[in-house]
């Protein structure tokens, strides 16, 4: 029985996850996505897929592209060209001074700048010379959306007034006030307020519209409001080169408020990529469930302990080591003396390839060449070899100088 345990709390975890999975698949098929994410990849019916598919529709010439950069740091637009055009479609468009300053000075070289967000921030709104009743509620975790969105374009300068409509969700913002002298207008909600109007600046124009879900999947695909998207994008130079469809403030930090709402491990979880996925979500579960699955192995068995091997250690250093502490305590100085200059021949003999028969002035010779030592050192203790066999007896001071002259010359060869 212990042993069939583990198996069967992996085949109850399993199941568990089979029903989870089937139960929301079930649960997303009856019941319609109302996330609003305004994302360009999103088929969702508030994501903005058919929107930015059908840009190059309406701009046959021009290239497009998307950005993620802060304004003024796009990697497709530049400050010295004309013909361009920066279209942001986001529920907040929470621009600081520095980022109006460079859209401005973008838009004054001769470009198009197209804002549709529900909350213009209050930079935006002062120098713009407009305000807004476009307040983001979302902050307090209020979704402030009504159903029914009403719009119309205004005559002039479209041809015509049209109504649109559809049984989607709206974000009701609109224009409080305008600089007359200075702005135009192009559209309004369903019950006549201000909702859709123009800039010029320098060379180029400001188009400001407070409501990003007319640019929705669920918007443009009901009935003909199609219509509504071509002509609200037509007040863009149709000869414009390059368009930048940008995201950044869908996904620019969230005030310090709600990011202490939702708190740290909230934000981690739902932080997404590039590609709009969610990798950090997906390493956690799957984190979670290794480990699981380590617990449930280690229940069954246990790996057996590995000893510690201890490094071998040199025993015939050691010997050589006690062999010649061992003369120098008994005092025979001149058997160490012979060890010491066997190993010194032999040292000469492997690696100067030189014959040690005969330690004669042309031995010193040849050995120098090859060594370089200095010729008296080598003197000296080819003399002193030849004495130890001569030499009754060696003494310690002799034993210690024969001994510093050959480290001298081991070290210096």
């Amino acid at each position: 029985m212990k042993k069939s345990t583990p198996y069967i709390l992996i085949a109850v975890l399993i199941g568990a996850l089979l029903f989870l999975f089937v139960s929301n698949n079930k649960k997303s098929q009856r019941k319609l996505d109302e996330r609003v994410t305004l994302k360009r990849q999103d088929k969702i019916p508030y994501g903005t897929y058919v929107a930015f598919e059908n840009l190059p529709h309406l701009f046959p010439k021009a290239s497009i592209y998307t950005s993620r950069q802060v304004p003024g740091y796009w990697d497709s637009l530049s400050y010295f060209d004309t013909r361009q055009a920066y279209i942001v479609v986001t529920k907040s468009f929470d621009a600081d001074e520095d980022e109006m300053d460079k859209l401005i000075s973008f838009a004054q070289k001769g470009n198009d700048v197209f804002i549709s967000a529900q909350y213009i921030s209050a930079t935006a709104d002062r120098m713009l010379k407009c305000a807004s009743s476009s307040y983001d509620l979302s902050i307090f975790g209020i979704e402030d959306l009504n159903n029914n969105m009403k719009t119309s374009l205004a005559t002039p300068p479209y041809e015509k007034t049209m109504a649109y409509s559809y049984p989607g969700k709206s974000f009701n913002s609109y224009f409080t006030t305008i600089d007359s002298f200075a702005t135009n207008v192009l559209g309004y909600d369903g019950t006549g307020r201000l909702l859709f109007i123009h800039l010029r600046t320098g060379k180029g124009n400001f188009f400001i519209h407070l409501e990003p879900l007319a640019f929705s999947n669920y918007f443009l695909l009901h009935k003909n409001n199609i219509d509504y998207y071509e002509k609200a994008l037509s007040v863009i130079d149709p000869a414009t080169k390059k368009i930048v469809w940008d995201e950044y403030y869908i996904r620019k930090p969230q005030s310090d408020r709600q990011q202490e709402k939702k708190g740290w491990f909230k934000v981690l979880i739902n932080m997404e990529n590039e590609d709009g996925k969610k990798p950090f979500r997906a390493a956690f579960w799957l984190a979670i469930a290794l480990l699981l699955l380590y617990v449930l192995m280690e229940m069954r068995r246990r790996q057996r302990y590995i000893p510690l091997i201890k490094k071998p250690k040199n025993e015939s250093l050691d010997f050589v080591k006690t062999i010649g502490r061992l003369y120098y305590d008994k005092g025979d100085h001149r058997n160490l003396c012979k060890k010491m200059s066997a190993y010194f021949l032999e040292h000469v003999r492997n690696k100067y390839k030189l014959a040690t028969g005969n330690l004669d002035e042309e031995f010193i010779k040849n050995l120098r060449y090859k060594s370089g030592a200095e010729e008296g050192e080598i003197s000296q203790i080819i003399s002193f070899i030849n004495h130890i066999d001569t030499a009754s007896a060696i003494s310690q001071n002799q034993l210690t100088g024969f001994y510093k002259q050959l480290e001298t010359f081991y070290q210096n060869t």
